[in-house]
């Protein structure tokens, strides 16, 4: 079985988000299914056939975030040791070669990955093109836009 990584963080939010989903929201979906049933007629039931896609949507999420649990390797970079390689976890500073702007990534899971956060998954280019690399050594990412160059600043943990 293939194992997932994530950070504790990542592994949070998906037990916030599944708790929620079967405390909240299947009860209310549930709920809403047998008072559209008690209106009658269920083929021309607007509001049935909405609350059963709505149950479908739940449950399907519920099992892929179960899913993701079940096969997640829950990753602390804090004990991981301290190589000044860029590893999964990795807190990474690095300078573009073009105009010397300064971004801060962290490379997680491709669950938690959130740009504007500044959290990039494992599996995009730019971390791929990062993890094995150490402080001061340029890294070539092919982007949309072409081929960008990088020098890795610092590379942290936690």
């Amino acid at each position: 079985m293939k194992r997932t990584p994530m950070t504790q963080r990542g592994s949070d939010a998906l037990r916030a988000e599944l708790r929620k989903l079967k405390s909240e929201a299947r009860p209310t979906v549930i709920k809403a299914i047998a008072e559209a049933r008690g209106h009658g007629d269920l083929s021309e039931n607007a509001e049935y056939h909405a609350a059963r896609e709505q149950q479908g949507f739940i449950e399907g999420r519920i099992k892929e975030i179960e899913g993701k649990l079940a096969t997640a390797e829950v990753i602390d970079p804090a004990n991981l040791p301290h190589t000044g390689k860029v590893v999964f976890g990795a807190i990474v500073e690095l300078e573009d070669q073009a105009d010397g702007a300064r971004l801060v990534y962290q490379v997680v899971g491709e669950d938690e990955a959130d740009i504007r956060a500044g959290r990039i998954s494992v599996s995009s280019p730019i971390a791929r093109a990062l993890v094995g690399k150490s402080e001061g050594e340029v890294v070539d990412v092919a982007a949309p836009a072409g081929t960008r160059s990088y020098e890795i600043v610092a590379v942290r943990f936690g």
